[in-house]
């Protein structure tokens, strides 16, 4: 029996209080039920979540900051508790052009058992650093999968199959951090999931709030990395194989 593509929105959240009501009420236009997860937010914007929760958001609650990979593989499971079969995983942050979402539906109905990945397109708010800095995590995940398939592995927007995307986590957390959203993309493709990239508009406000710890975080995606080599050298024979199936 085929069952028809049941989507909700999947939201983690860390002290974002100027961006997160808006965030949810653009969500709420697309037609998207909401699922956020506060990952130990502080107290000005736990008030605002709890809001949110309050008329009819669903809200997850870390007391503690725990990290974005804890956080979405929160929500994800939620997700799926409540019966939804896909997550739209969306920053809290307000980045992301909401007018490229709907292409991200449209896939799913099209293919629902694919793993739907963004890849940023920014315009002139993006610091340099960062931008240039992406590449070398780009480079690392073309060597540890042997393809450039995926596009971009940092970008926050990706539509996850909820079945088999928690089935993969139950057996690779893939981190609590930063990490996250790359190592679950490159396991999903040792894996032999479908993939398809997307284009999403990406916007750095002046004002904008980041939880990225430069030497933490690098650290962390560095042993990633090398984790992640190790694991592909493994995999070498089977990752030619699709390369070569590959249009």
């Amino acid at each position: 029996m085929i069952t028809e593509p049941h989507l909700c929105a999947v939201v983690p959240v860390y002290n974002h209080p100027d961006t997160i009501t808006s965030v949810c009420t653009q969500l709420s236009k697309l037609g998207l039920p909401v699922v956020l997860v506060d990952d130990g937010c502080d107290a000005n914007c736990r008030q605002i979540l709890e809001q949110l929760n309050a008329s009819g958001y669903h809200l997850v609650t870390h007391e503690k900051n725990h990290g974005k990979g804890a956080a979405v593989r929160s929500g994800l499971v939620e997700a799926k508790r409540l019966g939804f079969t896909h997550g739209l995983q969306v920053d809290a942050d307000g980045q992301h052009h909401v007018d490229d979402l709907p292409a991200f539906l449209e896939a799913m109905h099209q293919a629902p058992g694919t793993l739907i990945v963004s890849y940023a397109c920014y315009d002139d708010s993006v610091p340099k650093a960062r931008l240039y800095g992406r590449y070398a995590t780009h480079v690392w995940v073309w060597i540890n999968t042997l393809s450039r398939h995926i596009r971009d592995t940092m970008c926050g927007v990706r539509l996850y199959p909820l079945a088999p995307v928690n089935a993969l986590l139950d057996r690779h957390a893939c981190g609590d951090r930063m990490t996250f959203d790359t190592e679950v993309l490159v396991r999903w493709y040792w894996s032999g999931g479908a993939l398809k990239n997307l284009p999403v508009r990406v916007h750095y406000p002046e004002q904008g709030v980041s939880h990225f710890a430069m030497w933490r975080d690098n650290a962390q995606i560095s042993l990633m990395h090398t984790r992640l080599f190790f694991g592909m050298l493994a995999r070498v024979p089977r990752l030619l194989r699709r390369r070569r199936k590959q249009p």
